[in-house]
Formats: structure tokens, C-alpha cells, sequence
């Protein structure tokens, strides 16, 4: 059979913790979006055949652990990849449940993730791929914590500590500025394991104070401005840990893009998802358009461009169809 299977970009609004002197490390949040989507369709064949690069070693890696022959995968839409949105979690795990399901296998994503390199530290990427929704994960024990990267598949993806849904008319603008590509990788996570190495344990204590007293509240209440401007508080303390990897508490140009978002009363907080140099602003259906002027707004202010959307929550997981019986 041929399998399609379709799941959109995530937020990532920051961590918990990034200090040694703390029982837990990292402990991410974030929110799963309908738009941007990465598309992925997937037919078995007797050894692998895809055009995508990416997409054709998840493949290759899928097939392995799944023990298939192998599959004809195509990707049909992609998130932008290295800006921030989750681009190579969402793409791994969509190969995988397509290469799975048109083998008649059950993809077990949340087990097989780290065997395709993913859902190491955060596991807001993987969360959002199973259900959708705001997600904060639970992290990992800080004893785990070495100095050197573990090979891949030798950590298993943080538990969901807490999941909502997020309410229908919220929105989240995205500003995408043209600008080099955010940490991926070995230099990912090298940059990682620097902040880690030197975290203020203070901010930690603040971050989670932040978290408990006023996301979590927030979301649950429904109330948008005190939600948006809370994620931005977690997005600026977590941008101290980063300042020397980065070059600031946001990367050039994202800080002219918050500070002029944080002026639009369209948006009830802004602020950098993961590496950038995607910014989000927190926002509702009745600011839309508005928050839509916002964001080109800033782009101008900071003179560079870039694409400009308003896009809404994702409260379920990846859509999987299954169609006919493929293709040998």
C-alpha cells in the first residue's frame, strides 16, 4: 500500500534548565503549528529510491531498523529548513511513519526517534509529531549529562510532562528574515554543550517560576496576552545562556524584529524559536491581519526581508492515509 503522511512546523520557546547543578537538564516547551507542513509520501519498492538528500537517509535508516527492503519515498511540501521550525525532526518522523506504515509495520516514533538522531534534547519535536498541541517535556537527569555527544540512539526522547490544547483562535505570527541559517548539528551541538558547560543555575529558578506561575496558568485560562508575554520572558532568560553562542540574547537580526514587534499592539509577545532566525509573536484570530502589517513592519525596521506569516495551533498529531496497494 502507499502511505501519505502530513505534519506541520513547531515553536520552540526555550528550556528549563541548562545548568549542571540542577537535577534535571534542559526540559523544553513549545507549540505545534498547522503551517509551514512537510508532506511526505512513501510506496514499498525492493531498496530505497528518493530524490530528496535528507529525506533519503531517513529513509535508508528507516528501512534499517524497521528490517524492510526498502521504499519509494517523495517529499511533497517541506518546512524551511535550519530557521527554527523543526524542519529536520518533523522530516525524520514523517519518513519513518510513511516507510513504516507502507510496509504494514507500526512506526513507534517516540522509540525509533533517537535511531534517526532525533529528540536528543527537546522533546517538544517529537510530542508535537504524536499530538500536537503545547507541549513541556520533562528533560533528562542530569547525570546523564557527558561531555562528549552519545552515538546515536543511545538516549531515549524526554517524557511529555504536560500537554494542552491551545485554543482555536489563537495565532502565532511568523517573521522569517533572510539571514544564515540557525546551529544544526555538530555545531548545534557543540554550541549546546558550551551554554550547558557555563549556565547560570539562577536563571533556571527563574525560568520554571516563569513557566509555572504564568504559561502554564495562561494557557490553561485561555488568556493570550498574559501567555504571550510570559513565553517571550522564557525566550529572553533563555537567550542569556545562549549570548556568547549566539552573539546576543538573540541572534542578528532577530532582536530589531522583537523589539519592533514588542511596540505592535497586534502582538502580545515576541520572541526567537530555537536557533532562529525564525521570530514568533503571539497573537489571536480578530489581530491577524494586523499582526500580519507588524511583522513586515519590523522586517523594514531592520532592514532585511523575508517571508511573513499568520498561522494557527495544531491540537492533533500527524495525519497518516493509507491508500491501494502500492507499487512493487
Amino acid at each position: 500500500m502507499s502511505a501519505r503522511v502530513e505534519s506541520g512546523g513547531r515553536l520552540h520557546f526555550g528550556f528549563l534548565n541548562l545548568s549542571l547543578s540542577h537535577d534535571r537538564l534542559y526540559g523544553s516547551l513549545g507549540v505545534a503549528l498547522d503551517d509551514p507542513r512537510v508532506v511526505v509520501e512513501a510506496e514499498p519498492a525492493e531498496r530505497v529510491r528518493c530524490d530528496h538528500e535528507r529525506a533519503r537517509d531517513h529513509a535508508a535508516r528507516a528501512c534499517e531498523v524497521l528490517d524492510v527492503a526498502g521504499a519509494a519515498v517523495t517529499v511533497r511540501e517541506e518546512l524551511p529548513p535550519h530557521v527554527g521550525l523543526g524542519s529536520g525532526t518533523q522530516l525524520a518522523l514523517a519518513v519513518l511513519e510513511a516507510v513504516a506504515r507502507t510496509h504494514g509495520r507500526d512506526a513507534a516514533v517516540r522509540d525509533l526517534a533517537p535511531e534517526l538522531g532525533r529528540g536528543g534534547r527537546s522533546g517538544v519535536g517529537v510530542a508535537a509529531f504524536e499530538s500536537g498541541g503545547f507541549v513541556l517535556d520533562a528533560g533528562h537527569p542530569t547525570g546523564l549529562f557527558t561531555t562528549a555527544a552519545p552515538p546515536r540512539g543511545a538516549w531515549t526522547v524526554p517524557p511529555v510532562a504536560a500537554r494542552h490544547e491551545v485554543p482555536d483562535d489563537w495565532r502565532f505570527l511568523l517573521v522569517v528574515p533572510d539571514a544564515e541559517p540557525g546551529k544544526a548539528g555538530g555545531e548545534e551541538d557543540a554550541s549546546m554543550r558550551s551554554a550547558v558547560e557555563a549556565a547560570d543555575p539562577g536563571l533556571a529558578d527563574r525560568i520554571s517560576g516563569v513557566v509555572t506561575r504564568r504559561v502554564l496558568p495562561a494557557l490553561a485560562s485561555g488568556d493570550v496576552a498574559a501567555f504571550g508575554a510570559a513565553v517571550a520572558e522564557v525566550g529572553r532568560l533563555n537567550g542569556a545562556w545562549y549570548a556568547d553562542e549566539q552573539g546576543g540574547v538573540y541572534r542578528p537580526p532577530v532582536g530589531c524584529i522583537v523589539d519592533a514587534l514588542d511596540g505592535s499592539p497586534a502582538v502580545s509577545g515576541a520572541g526567537q524559536s530555537s536557533w532562529g532566525p525564525a521570530v514568533y509573536g503571539v497573537t489571536d484570530e480578530g489581530r491577524a491581519e494586523d499582526a500580519l502589517a507588524a511583522g513586515r513592519e519590523a522586517l523594514d525596521a531592520a532592514g532585511v526581508g523575508g517571508d511573513v506569516r499568520v498561522v494557527a495551533p495544531r491540537n492533533e498529531g500527524a495525519r497518516v492515509s493509507e491508500t491501494g496497494q502500492g507499487k512493487a
